[in-house]
């Protein structure tokens, strides 16, 4: 794992955690910090939840703001990025442009022709060109990064597993289209596919079709399988979960959820384990494809 210029003291500077939704950003802000090393967040406005925001040194910005950002960047010593957090993707129309954006707007438009993989990558590129460094939120907290096992007292039956099996072997086939990071199998049959929604809203359609009759299992069976894509930038939009997932697998009626051990983030891992207890759901870190 490479964390060259991370470590505290090392001259580098604070780190910057561009922040979306969700509790991870702060989870890894606090990792980092923890370890010493100064971090400014750079919260999007509309995405980053404002309470936790203020409890670090912190900028807003919009989405489309490349400029505002370079600015403060420069302003405050800043060199090392880390990308994380939920974001629903604008359209171009949507973007805040700033004089800064505008230079590099005809590779901006490029790169919106395409998947979510595709675009996160092509920002990563520019942010490198322009003299940054892209981390990814698994090189600065490990910590953060669910490990192979049970995490939790329950685990998943032969049934669940072959369910999980099946649910990778998905995710890796739709990966090669840049769709996706997650599914939903019960007794070997997809219920559903993660697209652009995300996992809470896929989830949330799952309660939705058993509260109407749509999906005829059982409460109580079916897994949330969550794993990059194969060729995926692992620098951004790393798989990820937090305690609100387990809410949302238990709204669903589903048995439990399995994450790539080594290659998905987990925000809050305690309270995790304590709400999957609570619940009597399984949550699961497994062997990614190739181990």
């Amino acid at each position: 794992m490479d964390v060259r210029g991370l470590e505290p003291g090392s001259g580098e500077g604070p780190l910057a955690i561009i922040c979306g939704g969700g509790s991870l950003p702060f989870a890894v802000a606090e990792t980092v910090a923890r370890r010493g090393r100064p971090v400014i967040l750079f919260a999007l406005q509309g995405f980053a939840d404002p309470a936790c925001v203020a409890e670090y040194p912190h900028h807003w910005i919009a989405v489309g703001q490349y400029g505002r950002f370079r600015r403060l960047a420069e302003k405050e010593g800043v060199r090392d990025i880390v990308f994380i957090g939920s974001l629903i993707r604008p359209a171009l129309s949507q973007l805040r442009l700033d004089l800064g954006t505008l230079r590099v707007l005809p590779r901006v438009m490029a790169l919106f022709r395409g998947g979510d993989d595709h675009l996160l990558s092509g920002i990563v590129r520019i942010l490198e060109q322009d003299g940054f460094h892209v981390f990814g939120a698994h090189e600065v907290a490990p910590e953060l990064l669910m490990p192979e096992g049970v995490l939790g007292r329950y685990a998943p039956s032969e049934r669940d597993r072959d369910d999980i099996a099946r649910g990778l072997a998905l995710i890796a086939t739709i990966g090669a289209f840049d769709v996706g990071q997650a599914a939903v199998v019960a007794d070997n049959h997809v219920l559903a596919v993660e697209a652009i929604e995300g996992t809470d809203q896929m989830l949330s359609r799952i309660a939705e079709m058993r509260q109407s009759g749509r999906i005829r299992a059982l409460a109580g069976t079916g897994v949330l399988i969550k794993a990059p894509k194969p060729a995926q930038e692992r620098r951004v939009d790393l798989p990820s979960i937090g305690p609100q997932t387990i809410e949302g697998v238990v709204r669903a009626g589903l048995q439990g959820l399995a994450l790539v051990a080594g290659e998905t983030m987990i925000a809050e891992p305690a309270r995790v384990a304590e709400a999957a207890d609570r619940a009597k759901v399984f949550v699961v870190g497994i062997p990614g494809a190739g181990r």
